[in-house]
């Protein structure tokens, strides 16, 4: 039931967007995109409207000043969801992961329908993690720091050096070619590097195109040691050349997936 609360409230902020950014659509249309009835996007339309977000008229709608307002905060989160769902598509079966403490790499898990899938973090919060009964989660433990609710300290870093993984799955605050892969919390850099270093046949760096370019307190690597990134269609592309330029393979998702079947992104 959880999962598929998520999967319409997913269906109705795509559906908003698709509005804002298509003004005249048709429900029809609308209903052909998301391969949903149009009973169903008019019922989405309507739970719309009643949250403000748009006015409905004969076989379409239109958003509210409120909805233009939150539009870009909300772009964000859906290429935060792109990103997730693609960084999913990557694992395999009989795959171990590494997921670091960003809400967008932990916001992959529900995604994965893979058999014996292990995870293992230090993000506090997968404990209440939605996942399938292919995946196992193992928490690193060590200090717990809020409100991110981070698993920080000696603890978590001397458990993880007894472990490898395949692949690793790491968030961050900012990525630069000057700066490298950056972050706001001390605490947290020691760990990252530690699952960078020990995922044995690839790592992968996930940022929205607000934090490409951008440059956070703390390095956890310089740029060389970057090898994958996974991010959106808005990251700039000038950046994007200059990861390119330093063998990194540049990942991006866009929003013409959502309407296309399973997300593969362009390399």
């Amino acid at each position: 039931m959880k999962r598929e609360r998520i999967y319409v409230e997913n269906r109705r902020k795509e559906i908003l967007s698709k509005i804002i950014s298509t003004p005249g659509i048709r429900v029809e249309e609308l209903a052909t995109l998301f391969d949903v009835s149009a009973i169903t996007i008019r019922r989405d339309l309507q739970y719309l409207e009643d949250q403000k977000m748009l006015t409905r008229y004969y076989g379409g709608a239109s958003p509210t000043g409120q909805a233009q307002q939150i539009g870009v905060q909300d772009e964000v989160q859906l290429y935060r969801s792109l990103i997730a769902k693609y960084a999913a598509s990557l694992v395999e079966d009989d795959d171990t992961l590494f997921i670091n403490t960003s809400r967008n790499a932990l916001d992959i898990v529900p995604y994965i329908n893979r058999s014996n899938v292990t995870v293992i973090t230090n993000n506090g919060r997968a404990f209440d993690c939605e996942h399938s009964v292919g995946v196992n989660i193992f928490l690193t433990g060590g200090e717990v720091r809020y409100p991110k609710e981070a698993l920080v300290g000696e603890f978590a870093e001397r458990n993880l050096m007894k472990v490898y993984a395949r692949k690793a799955f790491i968030g961050c605050s900012g990525i630069s070619v000057e700066c490298g892969m950056t972050t706001e919390n001390a605490n947290e850099v020691n760990l990252n590097e530690l699952m960078l270093n020990r995922a044995t046949k690839a790592a992968y760096i996930l940022a929205d195109h607000t934090k490409i370019g951008h440059n956070s307190s703390f390095r956890t690597c310089r740029i060389e040691r970057v090898t994958h990134l996974i991010t959106d269609e808005k990251a700039p592309k000038e950046i994007l050349d200059g990861f390119r330029e330093k063998g990194i393979w540049v990942h991006q998702v866009s929003k013409q997936d959502i309407f296309d079947g399973p997300v593969k992104g362009t390399l």
